[in-house]
């Protein structure tokens, strides 16, 4: 039997127009029944939060100054702060669950000098797991479908850990948004190449999930 789980990836307000001061994704606030769509075909539902200090090292003060490389172990470049506790911009789309309601859930960053973007490791090396893929494991998993936010960043690097690690990965395109047009189509081709497998609407995911139950 293949079992089927459902990843939500960061869908945090910080990543949508509701936190325009943070890392706004064009449309990241609109992904939240997608994912909830998505969910409905697994048996088994995990997602991430980043959770990260305003005092960490690789925090700029305008947008202006992100992007640029530091030579810090575990946090690779600069970004403004955002999805700091206790902020709205912490919390998840208002559509999702709770994080307690998810069956496994990851808070990834906690500490300031660590900035990962995939939900699978602490840290960029990925030798500090989160114990997502344990669970996954534990749990049978052989599929994993994935959506989130950011698609050129966190959603692409937890997909292609998935791949590392052996599960099947299909990608929900509806519950996905991207930074910018140049980067989501970087993402996508480098995700096709390591096989994950790109849905663009609900019938070529059930499509991908029929020929899943056939084998």
């Amino acid at each position: 039997m293949n079992l089927i789980a459902s990843f939500d990836v960061d869908a945090q307000k910080s990543f949508t127009p509701l936190c325009p001061d943070e890392l706004p994704v064009p449309g990241g606030d609109a992904v939240g029944g997608e994912l909830n769509r998505m969910a409905e075909r697994a048996q088994l539902r995990v997602g991430s939060k980043d959770a990260h200090s305003p005092q960490a090292p690789w925090v700029v003060s305008e947008p202006a100054q992100m992007l640029q490389p530091l030579a810090l172990p575990n946090a690779d470049l600069t970004w403004v702060s955002h999805c700091v506790p206790g902020t709205p911009g912490f919390e998840l789309l208002d559509e999702l669950p709770r994080p307690m309601d998810y069956d496994f859930f990851v808070w990834k960053g906690v500490e300031p000098d660590l900035h990962p973007y995939g939900a699978c490791y602490h840290d960029l090396a990925e030798r500090r797991s989160t114990g997502v893929i344990e669970y996954l494991r534990q749990n049978a998993v052989s599929h994993v479908l994935v959506g989130g936010l950011a698609l050129d960043y966190c959603v692409k690097t937890t997909a292609l850990q998935l791949r590392r690690a052996g599960f099947q990965v299909l990608l929900y395109l509806p519950a996905c948004r991207a930074i910018a047009e140049d980067t989501a189509q970087a993402a996508c081709n480098e995700m096709r190449g390591a096989g994950v497998v790109l849905c663009a609407d609900e019938n070529e995911l059930d499509g991908a999930l029929m020929g899943i139950r056939e084998n």
